[in-house]
This record gives structure tokens, C-alpha cells and sequence, in this order.
């Protein structure tokens, strides 16, 4: 054992919405078919929350799943950390309604808003936080109902994302487990090209803002996938260097399921064997913050992150933001 200190990952949890919207759903909504979707995304189904689910509601039972998978309950938690791009109410934070619901008492709650790189921003924070000794165990949750904010008229939006949450629970570790490397970075001047453009401070709620279907998520496609299969191949690379290690020690790839090209894409800009990515996005689709930490408790249930697994986490989202870390098991 090294002298590094880290932390880990002790309970891992998701919940996705009972209802599912397929492809075939899809082709009597908007001007697409099956195969136009699974050739361009690899999607072939999603969670959708119901009217009355907001993201809080999708966070508390990821929550929930996740203390009782690390055998513990709420009253151990020190910090509820709520990443989500999708916010129940502009204040405030849907962390704080996450706590009302778990009944959670005064412990400290917030927001992380990140784009979908959110969750991996939330891992780096929480490291932070429970190394400086400001925290010993953090409730993180990654989770979105990205459905509130499509727009079901736009084909090129509205077949990749579905609604989701995500979390774990995290507490310093007493071996070698845990956060190897992380790297993050951020470009805002790119932040047009990924964005709702009203409902803020900038262009409040008006008739006009509703009528100009400003309360949407509007999205340059070509753009965004160029960028993210750069920007997220860059981040694999030098969150690989910090943690001294190469591409051929990694054991799971686990890049954000934003789209099936772009993992492809970066896959092979990284010289990563197929077998080693790990893909769900067909069951799923984009579900932002929450697909890191959902397909992380996959992996665990089909036991493949075995003692000494090495897994490398990516992501890429709006703001720009895109972040990666190095995660041995």
C-alpha cells in the first residue's frame, strides 16, 4: 500500500423512470424512424419521468439505493452533493429538496451544475472536501430529467435523451482503491453551441421566451461531437499521465453515453479495445449527469470491477466542460 491518501466509492445506487419511450414511440412523435436513430446514436429506448417526477424526486431514490448498498443511513452523511443540469426550481437547490425528502435534518446540501461532465466534476469536489476534512462521507448524486427541457419538434435532440439518476457514497479509503488521477477543464466561449437559451437571469420567463421555444435545450450537433471526441480523448490522456500509468492498464473504459459515434470515436482515437468500453446507451439514451454513475453500479452488479480493476471515467458536457479520472477498484 502507498502512502497516498484518496477516497472511494463504498455504495453505489440508480433509479430510472417506470416509463419507457422507444424508437417506434418516437416515429409517431417526430419525422424519424428506428433506424435513423440507432444509426446515428445507437439508442433504442429511454426513461421518461412522469409529469408529476421532478429531478429531485429521481435523486432521492438513487440516494436511498445507494446508502442502503453501503449499509448505512442518511444520519452518516455529512454532505449531500447534488450534480443535475435540470434543477427543480432556480432556488433553492434541488440538493435542498433532495434533503427534505431523506429527511436528512441540517446536513449540508448543494448543487453542481456542470453540463454532463457533472458527475466526474462531483467526484473531484468531493475528494476535496473529504481530504481537507471538511466532510467524512459525501451522498453523491448524478441526475437529470432532461424530457422538462426537449423539445419534442427537433428529431436531432429529442431521440437521444431519456431521464435518470445516479449516486454513491463516498468516504476516504483505507487501501490502495479509489481516485488514482483526475483532470478537468472548461471553455465557456464555446457555450452557445449547448445551451437553454431563457428561463435565466439573461432572458427571463416571458410570452415571448415561450413562444420562441426558449426554454428548450438547443444544440449545434456537428459541433459538439467534434469537440467532444477532442476534448474527452485529451482528458483520458493526461488523467492516464497524472496517475502514471498507460492505455494498456486500463481494464473498463467508461466514457459518458452521450451518443454511440462519439464513444466510438474516442475509443478508437485511444487505441481502446471494444471489449474494454462499456455501452448501455442503447437502454437508456443520454441521461446526462446520471450515466457515469448508473452504468458504474451496472459494472458492479455484473461484477466486473473486481479488487484491482483499473477503470478510467470520461465526460464531456455543456459549458463546455469535460473531465476524466483514473479510478482503481
Amino acid at each position: 500500500m502507498d502512502n497516498k491518501r484518496r477516497i472511494k466509492i463504498i455504495g453505489t445506487g440508480f433509479y430510472v423512470p417506470d416509463q419507457i419511450l422507444t424508437n417506434a414511440d418516437l416515429e409517431r412523435i417526430v419525422d424519424t424512424t428506428d433506424e435513423w436513430i440507432v444509426s446515428r446514436s445507437g439508442i433504442r429506448e429511454r426513461h421518461i419521468a412522469a409529469a408529476d417526477q421532478a429531478t429531485s424526486d429521481l435523486c432521492v431514490e438513487a440516494g436511498r439505493r445507494a446508502l442502503k448498498n453501503a449499509h448505512l443511513e442518511v444520519k452518516d452523511i455529512d454532505l449531500i452533493l447534488v450534480a443535475n443540469n435540470t434543477p427543480d426550481t432556480v432556488f433553492p437547490a434541488t440538493a435542498c429538496w433532495v434533503q427534505a425528502k431523506l429527511e436528512a435534518g441540517t446536513v449540508p446540501a448543494l448543487d453542481l451544475i456542470a453540463g454532463c461532465t457533472g458527475f466526474l466534476y462531483g467526484l473531484i469536489v468531493a475528494e476535496g472536501l473529504i481530504l481537507s476534512g471538511a466532510a467524512r462521507r459525501i451522498l453523491l448524486i448524478g441526475g437529470d430529467a432532461l424530457s422538462k427541457v426537449t423539445n419534442w419538434k427537433d428529431r436531432g435532440t429529442c431521440v437521444l435523451l431519456g431521464d435518470g439518476a445516479g449516486a454513491v457514497v463516498l468516504e476516504e479509503s483505507k487501501d490502495d482503491a479509489g481516485i488514482l488521477s483526475s483532470y478537468w477543464k472548461a471553455d465557456g466561449t464555446l457555450a452557445e453551441l449547448l445551451f437553454i437559451p431563457a428561463g435565466g437571469s439573461r432572458r427571463p420567463a416571458s410570452l415571448q421566451t415561450v413562444a420562441e421555444d426558449g426554454h428548450y435545450m438547443y444544440m449545434k450537433g456537428n459541433e459538439v461531437y467534434k469537440h467532444a471526441v477532442k476534448r474527452m480523448s485529451e482528458a483520458v490522456e493526461e488523467a492516464l499521465k497524472k496517475a502514471g500509468l498507460k492505455k494498456d492498464d486500463i481494464d473498463v473504459f467508461l466514457p459518458h453515453q452521450a451518443n454511440l459515434r462519439i464513444i466510438e470515436a474516442v475509443g478508437e482515437r485511444l487505441k481502446i479495445p471494444g471489449e474494454k468500453v462499456y455501452v448501455n446507451i442503447e437502454r437508456y439514451g443520454n441521461m446526462s449527469v446520471a450515466c457515469i454513475p448508473v452504468a458504474i453500479h451496472e459494472l458492479r452488479q455484473h461484477k466486473r470491477l473486481k479488487p484491482g480493476t483499473v477503470t478510467v471515467l470520461a465526460a464531456f458536457g455543456a459549458g463546455f466542460t469535460w473531465a476524466s479520472i483514473v479510478y482503481r477498484w
